[in-house]
């Protein structure tokens, strides 16, 4: 491991609003902030957005600047990724931004039921071949309306025409109530000042002459998750696994 990956941790370590919990220690002593996180943490009560795969941490950080009318907490894997936005949040006192070092696996264990309103997944890898790692999965869907409060909201934003279109008909077959729905965000005019945020990886997509597209749904708390079918969706055709971030 590089001294500079070793400096990025021991920094992560060391910001309070970066949050970091060892399986261990969780199942010795649980979170301390789930169901708290207003209290305890942000020491505000404002709806909590969390986005998921947050990557370097940049779309956590514009959310939080643009809206301080909520609570933003971004949740990646990659410490070292992570901290480039938890170092902007720590230098420049930003109230409303947080973050969590944790697999997506494992989200319920920090956020207690209803406990968020919204979620961001931004940029994930469309796991074309494996449907149980899909970010939009019926399996990850139910851990989702564990943390979320009733019909919570769950936006993606990606690149992936295969992941976009895969969404879309898990969204149709279930009848969520769709609130946006596009597959060229810059290019419909439905861009606002949240959704045109733009990450390092989101513009290395965009230089590439890739779309961006945005499907917000609401989950409903209840009720049976169906599948959709996806053996005919075309795979994307460029490399979106191997070197593509978590998230944006």
């Amino acid at each position: 491991m590089g001294k500079n990956k070793l400096k990025k941790f021991a920094d992560m370590k060391g910001f309070s609003c970066a949050l970091e919990y060892p399986r261990e220690e969780l199942l010795k002593n649980g979170f301390p902030f789930k169901g708290s996180w207003n209290a305890d943490f942000f020491k505000s009560p404002l709806p909590i957005v969390v986005e998921l795969g947050c990557g370097k941490g940049e779309y956590t950080v514009g959310l939080a600047k643009s809206d301080p009318s909520h609570n933003y907490v971004g949740v990646d894997i990659k410490g070292a990724r992570m901290w480039s936005g938890a170092k902007e949040v720590e230098e420049n006192g930003i109230a409303n931004a947080g973050f969590l070092r944790t697999e997506i696996e494992n989200i319920c264990s920090f956020f207690d039921e209803g406990e968020v309103e919204a979620l961001w997944i931004t940029f994930p890898d469309p796991q074309m071949q494996k449907v149980r790692k899909r970010l939009t999965s019926t399996r990850f869907l139910e851990l989702y309306r564990r943390m979320l409060k009733p019909d919570g909201i769950i936006n993606l934003k990606t690149d992936s025409p295969f992941l976009y279109e895969y969404t879309r008909r898990l969204v149709e077959l279930n009848g969520f109530e769709v609130l946006m729905n596009t597959d060229d965000l810059y290019g419909s005019g439905l861009a606002d000042p949240v959704s045109s945020i733009k990450t390092y990886y989101e513009q290395q997509w965009l230089s590439r002459g890739k779309k961006i597209k945005l499907i917000s749904f609401r989950l409903p708390a209840q009720g049976e998750l169906k599948e959709p079918q996806a053996d005919d969706i075309p795979k994307d055709d460029y490399r979106s696994t191997k070197g593509r971030p978590e998230g944006g």
